[in-house]
């Protein structure tokens, strides 16, 4: 069995007409237990790019797609919008960069929300690992305006990481931090997922912090209208 678990190629994805933005991955891929780091400039596309691969925005020519095993272009061309709401939310997890937790429900509440949400029964060895390596047991029972940016963040990575999806996607996780807390961030976030065997995709216009981690580089190539990615 091939630990390939994302494979893009030939993908194009339009917005705006014939005059708008076109998006182009000519090759992306993620093996098990990897993390790839996506720079550009900004408007480049990267954030378009993750919710391509994030199942959210369906491209314009698919090309080959498959994710976890399934055949996502197939999908696609199938208008299968309930396989394609499954397979994300059971191989994907979301790092959004303000965090992007429930204000209403606690930290423990917010953690426990994917697992929720799919109906996985509740896995208290696994939650506990997760709440003590990101040094979350004193906040479980707060709110998340009672968090500073930073333990937001860890918050989010735990609830991304609680189901255990294969792929992770994290969009500029550290842009609203301090370099030190920016880069203890990401430690924690590629640290767990390595532990863990999950693919990692790090959007980010800072390289010089991925860098530090060992990231593999897939840069954005800008030219007027359309950016292409490869690698």
């Amino acid at each position: 069995m091939t630990d390939r678990l994302l494979d893009i190629s030939d993908l194009v994805c339009q917005r705006g007409g014939a005059e708008g933005f076109t998006l182009a991955i000519d090759a992306l891929s993620v093996h098990r237990g990897e993390a790839v780091g996506i720079t550009g400039p900004s408007g480049s596309g990267k954030s378009t790019l993750l919710d391509v691969v994030g199942l959210v925005l369906r491209p314009s020519r698919p090309g080959r797609f498959t994710l976890a095993g399934s055949d996502v272009a197939a999908l696609w061309a199938g208008g299968r919008q309930t396989d394609l709401a499954r397979l994300r939310a059971q191989s994907i997890g979301y790092v959004l960069q303000t965090g992007g937790l429930l204000p209403f429900i606690s930290v423990l509440d917010n953690i426990r929300l994917s697992r929720d949400l799919l109906g996985l029964p509740a896995d208290p060895n696994g939650e506990k690992r997760l709440i003590d390596a990101l040094g979350l047991g004193g906040l479980l029972h707060k709110k998340p305006a009672m968090l500073s940016i930073g333990e937001r963040q860890r918050v989010a990575i735990a609830r991304a990481l609680a189901h255990r999806p294969p792929l992770v996607l994290a969009d500029e996780p550290t842009a609203s931090l301090d370099p030190t807390h920016a880069a203890a961030v990401m430690h924690l976030l590629l640290a767990l997922a390595a532990e863990l065997g999950l693919g990692v995709v790090v959007v980010s216009h800072d390289w010089d912090l991925l860098s530090r981690f060992g990231l593999r580089r897939v840069e954005a190539q800008p030219g007027g209208n359309q950016t292409r990615f490869a690698g």
